[in-house]
C-alpha cells in the first residue's frame, strides 16, 4: 500500500486495529474522552475552516465578486494565521504528543513515522502557500486587474487542502483510539 500523503486513500491496513476497537462515532462518549483531546481536534477543525475560508476567498477574487483591497487583506490575515497556526501544532505534535504517544503503543511506530513525513510534505506546501498568497498580494497592489496570482493560489490551496485534509483524518484516526487506551498517560 502506497504510504505517500499524496496518494494514499486512508492509513494501512495494519495501523487500523485501535480504530476498529475505538470507531469514530464513539469517541466523544468514550470515558477516557478528554477536554485535551476534544481541544486537538477542534484545532483540527479550526485548520480546516481556515482552508475553506481561504479558498472562498481565492475564489471570490477569481470570479471579481470580491473588492481586491478588501480581498488582499482578508487573504494576508486568514493566510497568516492558517500557516503559522499550522507550523507551530505539527511542531508541539512532533516534539512532544508524538514521542509520548509512540512510547504508549509502539506497534504503531510506524504510524507515526508516517505522520511525521506527512508533516514535512505539508511545510512544503505551507512554504508554496505562502509563496502564492505573497504573490497575490503583490499582484493586487501592482496590478488588481491581473488574478493570475490568485488564480495560483487557489490551485495550491486545492492541492494543500486535500493533502491536509487526508493528514489531519489519519492523525485523528491514529491518535485518539491511542489515547482512548491509555487514560492518565499525560495527554490530558
Amino acid at each position: 500500500m502506497e504510504t505517500a500523503l499524496e496518494d494514499r486513500p486512508g492509513l494501512p491496513e495494519a495501523l487500523r486495529a485501535l480504530l476498529a476497537r475505538h470507531p469514530r462515532p464513539g469517541w466523544e462518549a468514550h470515558p477516557h474522552f478528554t477536554a485535551l483531546t476534544r481541544f486537538w481536534l477542534d484545532r483540527h477543525l479550526m485548520f480546516r475552516r481556515l482552508q475553506a475560508e481561504l479558498a472562498a476567498e481565492a475564489a471570490a477574487l477569481i470570479d471579481r465578486a470580491a473588492d481586491p483591497t478588501a480581498s488582499g487583506r482578508r487573504i494576508a490575515r486568514l493566510g497568516g494565521r492558517y500557516l503559522n497556526e499550522l507550523e507551530g501544532h505539527h511542531h508541539v505534535e512532533d516534539a512532544h504528543y508524538f514521542p509520548l504517544l509512540r512510547a504508549l503503543d509502539p506497534r504503531l511506530g510506524a504510524g507515526f513515522d508516517l505522520l511525521d513525513a506527512d508533516h514535512h510534505a505539508l511545510h512544503e506546501g505551507i512554504v508554496t502557500l505562502a509563496d502564492r498568497a505573497n504573490a497575490t498580494l503583490r499582484g493586487l497592489a501592482a496590478a488588481p486587474a491581473d488574478l493570475a496570482p490568485a488564480g495560483a493560489l487557489h490551485t495550491a490551496l486545492a492541492r494543500f487542502g486535500r493533502l491536509l485534509d487526508r493528514h489531519l483524518t489519519d492523525e485523528e484516526e491514529l491518535i485518539v483510539p491511542v489515547i482512548l487506551e491509555h487514560p492518565g498517560a499525560g495527554l490530558g
